[in-house]
Formats: C-alpha cells, structure tokens, sequence
C-alpha cells in the first residue's frame, strides 16, 4: 500500500466538541467523519483497523464452533411484541413504519429475530446445541450521543446466540464464549477484566462483561486482591458483616438544628461517620412506602435496590408522602415512630449495627444509642443494597479495589425467557416438546476500537497494539522525488518486509521529514523504518518502535529481526 494512493487526511487541530481522547484521535487521525449526531462515516484509515478487529473476532468465534450468519437490520413489531419489548425496550427503540403502514425497528439487538428463525429451522434435540452469530449495524437512539463511537447511535457489534436442550449445556457454551472473548482480547492486545454483572434490559439467569480498562471508563468495577474475583460495582459484594454486637448505650435524643446529613451529624457529635445510618424515603409501584437504610458512610446502589422483592419500579418519596408517613421533613428522617405503616429494608452492614444514630423524624433532631430489637423491631427485609467502597474486605478475605472500565462485551444466560415467549421449541429424547434454553453473547467491536485508543495513546497520538494497527510497519522516504535510489531502495525493503508476513505501508508523499513523522505518529504506527541517501550511504535504515524514545540505524538483517521479535 502507497500512502500517495490512499486517502489520509490529518489534522493538528483538536476538535472543540471532542471530550474523550479516542475522540479527539479518531476525528484528527482522519479515522471517521462525523454525519450526524451519534452516526459516523469510518475512513479507509479507520475501516482498516475496524476489519482488523472484525477479522480476529471472526476467526475466534469460528474456531469456537459459532456459525456465522446474517440478519435483517429492520425488523417487523410483531416479534418484539410477542417478547413484550416493543413497548418494554423504550425510547432508544428506533419506530418506522413503510408505505403500508406496517411498523418495524431498526434493530438494538436481535433476540427476537434469532429466536424466530430457531423455531422454524430447528425441529429435533440432534440439531443442538448450536450458536449462530454476526457482525451486523445496530442502532440505539442514545438521548445524548456523545464521545465518538464510543457512545453512538449506529455501531458494528457481533452478537451470538446458542440454543440447548438442557440448562447443563447452556452452561457448558457459556463456558466456551467466556474462553473465546478471552481469547479475542487477548490476541488484540488489550488490558481487560471480566466481571459478574447485571443483566440489565437482556435479562437472564447469569452475565458478565468484559471491559477494558481505561481512566475515561464510564463503568466502575471492584475486584480483589484476594483472587481474581471482579464484579461491575452494580453487582459487587464485600465481606459478610461481623456479628452484631449488644447494646451498649441508652436510647437519647439529640438536637441537631442545622445537622442534615450523616457527615453533619457524627461531626457534632464527634463521632465515626460509620456509626449513623441513613434513610432514603421511597414509594414503590403499587404505592408502599419503603425507607431504605444504609450506612452514613455508604451509598445505595440503585441497581441492588431495584432487585429486591416489590421494588422493581421504585421511585423516590415526594416530601408530601414523606410527610403523611413519618411526620417530618427530608434531613431528619428515620425508621422510628412513623406515622403510618412503612415497609424497612436494611442494608447487610446496618442490619448488623448495633448503638447507632438516626433521624428522629422531627426537626431538628436524631436519636442516638438505637438498637435493632429492643429500640425498633428487627428489620423486615435485611439485603445488599451498597455499592462497595476501596479498602474494605472482600468475601474471599482479600482487599476491595475500584478501577474504572469500558464494556466492550457481555455474555448472558438467557435461560427460556425468549423462547417461552415465542415458543421455540424441539422434539427432545422421549419426542415431546421441550422450549429451547438459550444464551446471547455480545461484543462492541466499533467501540473495541475506541477503548483501544483510550488505554494505548500518549501525547504524540495513538499507539495501536499491533494487532490492531491499520499497518504494522511503516516505510519512509526522504525525498524520493529527487534520488531515485532511495525510491528503489524504500520499495524493495517494502516487498521484503511483506514477504516476512508483515503488514507494510509505503509512505511515498514526499512530505518533510518533521511533517511524515508527526503523521505516522499521530496514526500509531507501531514501527517506523526511514530509507534516506545518508542511511544508504552507511548500509544502514533508521528505526524506530511507536513507544521508542530515541530511533537507532541498523543493518537490513538487524532490522528483520527485530521487526519480527
């Protein structure tokens, strides 16, 4: 490939409406060329690292036994409605209705089309298992698409989906696509965790995902240094609390006329911030009223929450049923003398604490020394309802730490949740019916590309895992207009080098030194090798890695092998 025959168009410039680093790369690498918002044009350039990633994932999956197809991007509203999700997937479900009327989605994701083809080509267990899989467009319409790609309303993903007759096999090819995503980030060279996680708007019985790691991660992730046990910090557990321990202080009040929060409160009192509790006032679907009780230390975890029995769709109190309920105002709140029935969920870590401060639900007031049992009735649902904290003790004995992530892939077990829906079903064994168990697995393969970027660049640009990179070894010339030699001699190392299986680009612009090397740079080029008259002259060629700090003159033998360490 000739640099002269290829587009590229670099700039210096970074763009004012760029805040992520992959983005401002991407839009000055020339990599892609924004449309509209959340939809993107890919360049050559980005398109040939985009195939790249495309190409790893391709043969992974294949080598793990997946079977590729291709599904319609537009898909008719009959079969998102026999799921349920035409209604239940929400505003970033793209409507369209044709000429006919007829109304249709362009594709999120592709449950339903999978599931519909299942039942009507396979009719027999001898069929299973089987797990069919493209790399496809989908389009999700974000309410505020931004970073790039990393965050857009069209992307590339591969998305898989196996079928099982038994909920053992499931497991088993659940197994199996945990392996091959290992496999498939390992070979592009990136940092990455896998970590149990919720299943979120897919459903299913177990999830993980596997992140990148980068600053810029929009997703935090706690892991320990116990084991290699990692978790999203919406699914993330600590250590079971220590035993309760007995009561040792008197039931009092204490005046707290300006002391709001937790922090306010164990200031003036002079006390750990660990020894209050706070309360987050909540009415729930079907109108119950709900404080949730956490540490004055801790956080709820929105998620958690959300799981526990009767608070799928919670929302939070509005001072007027906080009012009607416990007599008081935001500030003071607590799970002593309510003025109506109130439902109490207490978190892990509060179930277990004994001599602790709560709102009096009166103004300007706590009560201190309370005390599950004696002060107020045990709570009626104990739960995990934190996120976890940095430093605390994991349930494997090690430590808590948090870092943050970028989610390039998920693994699901669906269990029947789409096949009961839509019937799917096969002949088993004994020639009965039998619904199909299922398992999704998923990969971001344009945001790959983004995360990449994140984790591996310095201030002179992007420094691709060589996997990755749109060419592995780039080839220079100084002033090859004016010596003929050095032409010859740069195209000659070129057709060596791809002989030797590397991925070469000629650079034959004719470009200032300073100018070609800021480009090659900037487009993270991991190795750059310069044929110039002085070099030919000393039967040498200057080269230089992408992460190198100085460049160095070696001999053609010396300079493939090292191209090929």
């Amino acid at each position: 490939m000739r640099l002269s025959q290829f587009h590229l168009r670099t700039t210096k410039e970074t763009p004012a409406d760029a805040e992520l680093i992959s983005h401002k790369l991407m839009l000055r690498t020339g990599m892609i060329r924004k449309l509209a918002s959340g939809l993107y044009t890919w360049s050559p350039l980005g398109l040939r690292v985009l195939r790249k990633v495309e190409a790893i994932v391709r043969e992974e999956m294949n080598q793990a036994g997946a079977v590729e197809v291709l599904m319609p991007t537009i898909q008719p509203r009959e079969l998102w409605e026999e799921t349920g999700r035409w209604e239940k997937f929400g505003p970033q479900l793209l409507k369209v209705t044709d000429r006919k009327e007829q109304a249709f989605c362009y594709s999120p994701t592709a449950e339903e089309v999978i599931t519909d083809f299942a039942r009507n080509e396979l009719s027999s267990y001898k069929q299973l298992p089987v797990n069919f899989y493209q790399i496809n467009t989908k389009f999700r319409d974000e309410i505020r698409p931004r970073f790039g790609v990393m965050r857009a309303r069209e992307f590339l993903m591969k998305d898989a989906y196996s079928f099982h007759l038994s909920d053992e096999d499931l497991v088993r090819e659940y197994r199996n696509m945990h392996a091959t995503y290992t496999r498939i980030f390992t070979r592009l060279g990136l940092e990455f965790r896998a970590v149990l996680a919720d299943s979120g708007a897919i459903g299913g019985d177990a999830s993980q995902e596997f992140h990148v790691l980068a600053k810029s991660g929009e997703d935090a992730l706690a892991f320990s240094t116990g084991s290699d046990y990692a978790a999203n910090v919406e699914a993330a557990i600590a250590a079971d609390p220590a035993p309760r321990a007995a009561a040792s202080e008197e039931l009092r009040r204490i005046e707290t006329p300006t002391q709001k929060t937790c922090e306010a409160v164990a200031a003036l009192m002079g006390i750990a911030l660990q020894r209050t509790v706070k309360s987050l006032a909540i009415t729930t679907a079907d109108g119950q009223f709900v404080l949730a009780l956490v540490r004055g230390d801790h956080e709820v975890n929105e998620i958690k929450l959300g799981k526990v029995a009767g608070m799928a769709d919670y929302r939070m109190a509005s001072e007027a049923d906080i009012l009607a309920h416990l007599g008081s105002t935001p500030g003071f709140l607590g799970p002593l003398g309510a003025k109506q029935p109130i439902r109490v969920i207490a978190d892990r870590d509060v179930a277990a604490m004994a001599d602790f401060v709560v709102g009096a639900n009166e103004a300007g007031f706590h009560l201190a020394g309370v005390n599950w049992g004696r002060d107020l009735p045990e709570p009626e649902t104990i739960a995990d309802i934190r996120n976890v904290v940095e430093g605390e003790k994991a349930a494997d004995g090690g430590e808590i730490r948090l870092a943050r992530g970028i989610e390039v892939g998920h693994i699901f077990q669906l269990g029947r949740k789409y096949a009961d829906a839509m019937q799917a079903t096969v002949l088993d064994e004994t020639g009965k019916a039998a619904v199909m168990a299922m398992g999704c697995y998923g990969i971001g393969v344009s945001r790959i590309v983004a995360a990449a970027i994140e984790q591996n660049h310095d201030g002179n640009g992007i420094i691709w895992p060589q996997p990755m990179a749109p060419w592995s070894v780039a080839v220079c010339m100084i002033n090859p207009k004016q010596d003929a030699a050095v032409s010859q001699a740069a195209e000659q190392l070129a057709q060596q080098l791809r002989q030797a299986g590397h991925d070469v680009v000629l650079d034959d612009r004719g470009l200032r030194p300073g100018a070609m090397f800021a480009d090659i740079e900037l487009i993270g080029i991991p190795h750059r090798v310069v044929v110039s008259e002085r070099g030919l002259s000393a039967g040498t060629f200057e080269y230089r890695a992408r992460t190198a700090s100085e460049a160095e003159n070696l001999e053609l033998a010396a300079l493939l092998e090292r191209l090929s360490g």
